[in-house]
């Protein structure tokens, strides 16, 4: 009896894959309660949505300024390693979150003090442990597979629960913050981190894929990521549209204000509002999981991310509860797509002994544009209005799906259909 053809659950027996997915569940869900109840904490201090905006601005700006540094690093230096002292460093942020929202913290936040400088701090230092993590973990995860046939499975079973952790972080953090308080929210998130710390302790470490060509200089090897992003159109298309996506579409750092003052649902509605991208996300992954997205790959992907910017445009003018959580499922719907296209194409196309350099640029990119992408929406709010700003977004969003798919035709002509196996000679 033949084989089945596409073995859904492939990556997922591999244990040390297993372990690996089990963390960055805890360190996911850790990650999001522990957001949630920054963004809540700051703008009931400030009621100001530019403050909410700025908590992304303090946690891009190390992130972007270790990235390149932390890609060099990540091929030299074994992976697992920078994976146990970047979530260590993350434990002891959240840890001080915890204090800054305890009954002795919050004298040092009263006005007129240091106000939420100290909490802004914290998210500083978190940004520059995340700057180091975000290439370790992404070249990480290819070295517990034993061959490249299972790496797209992999992928997608990284986003499925990644998304799936992004949909109870909101919803338990929403309900830690209505009923138990913000420093409570803290407490959970402080303890999460620690059971991903143990989960990524206990994964065997691995070797460093042996380096192929010259061997490069400190600046040459930092610099190297850039030149192979730059150089490979199919790669950088998809990173560049996504980008702008993230950077103009984004109205989830707006949140808070549209619980409070638009929709009028409080804390519960908005780990609710938390939760509906992630859960469109997570849904999808989980039909791509049993159907690969193959087929005229980059069409999708354009169709996607202009999908993401209609559905914040509808989220934006939209005041009825349940209208706007639709929307924002709907863009969780069409983020899923772009990133398990985004990051097949940079796992498929980049030599194992580059992927932390790469995977460097890539969270400059991507993973950077989340926060400053807050920052812009933030600003925008004070300038134009809190609607006007995520209309605006939506709309830039798909000008550059336009743009995109005008420039780049490798993109628009993707596909990502595997090459059939050879028959076995008789």
């Amino acid at each position: 009896m033949s084989a089945p053809l596409h073995d859904p659950y492939a990556a997922l027996r591999i244990p040390d894959f297993r372990r690996l997915i089990s963390a960055r569940i805890c360190y996911t869900i850790a990650t999001r309660v522990q957001g949630l109840a920054v963004s809540w904490q700051i703008f009931k201090i400030t009621n100001d949505p530019l403050a909410l905006g700025l908590i992304g601005l303090s946690e891009a700006i190390p992130s972007i300024a270790v990235s390149l540094y932390a890609g060099h690093v990540a091929d030299s230096v074994r992976r697992k390693n920078i994976i146990v002292a970047g979530v260590a460093v993350l434990v002891l942020c959240a840890v001080a979150l915890w204090f800054f929202a305890s009954p002795w913290g919050l004298d040092l936040l009263a006005p007129g003090s240091l106000h939420t400088l100290p909490l802004y701090a914290v998210i500083f230092v978190s940004g520059i442990a995340r700057g180091f993590l975000g290439p370790a973990l992404f070249s990480f995860m290819p070295q517990l597979l034993p061959s490249r046939e299972r790496l797209s499975n992999a992928i997608t079973w990284n986003s499925t629960t990644y998304q799936g952790a992004a949909v109870l972080g909101p919803a338990i953090g929403g309900y830690l913050i209505a009923h138990l308080g913000v420093a409570n929210s803290y407490a959970v998130a402080s303890s999460l981190l620690v059971l991903a710390l143990v989960q990524f302790m206990l994964i065997a470490s691995r070797p460093l894929p042996p380096i192929e060509g010259a061997k490069l200089t400190l600046q040459e090897s930092v610099l190297s990521g850039l030149r192979f992003i730059w150089g490979n159109q199919l790669v950088l298309a998809a990173l560049s549209l996504d980008l702008f996506a993230v950077l103009f579409g984004g109205a989830v750092a707006l949140l808070p204000v549209f619980a409070v003052e638009i929709l009028k649902v409080g804390a519960d509605g908005l780990g609710h509002l938390e939760a509906a991208p992630a859960i469109g996300s997570v849904l999808m992954a989980a039909v791509l999981t049993y159907f690969p997205l193959h087929q005229q790959a980059g069409r999708k992907l354009l169709w996607a991310v202009a999908g993401f910017g209609v559905s914040t445009i509808g989220f934006a003018l939209s005041t009825n509860i349940w209208l706007s959580l639709f929307l924002l499922f709907m863009t969780g719907v069409f983020d899923s797509v772009s990133v398990i296209v985004r990051q097949t194409l940079v796992h498929t196309f980049t030599p194992e002994y580059m992927k932390g350099r790469v995977s460097a640029v890539n969270n400059i990119f991507i993973g950077s544009s989340n926060e400053i992408g807050s920052f812009e929406s933030g600003a925008m709010a004070r300038l134009l209005g809190v609607v006007p700003s995520v209309v605006f977004g939506g709309g830039m969003t798909i000008v550059v799906v336009l743009l995109t798919a005008f420039k780049a035709d490798k993109l628009r002509r993707l596909d990502l259909t595997p090459a059939p196996t050879p028959a076995p000679a008789e």
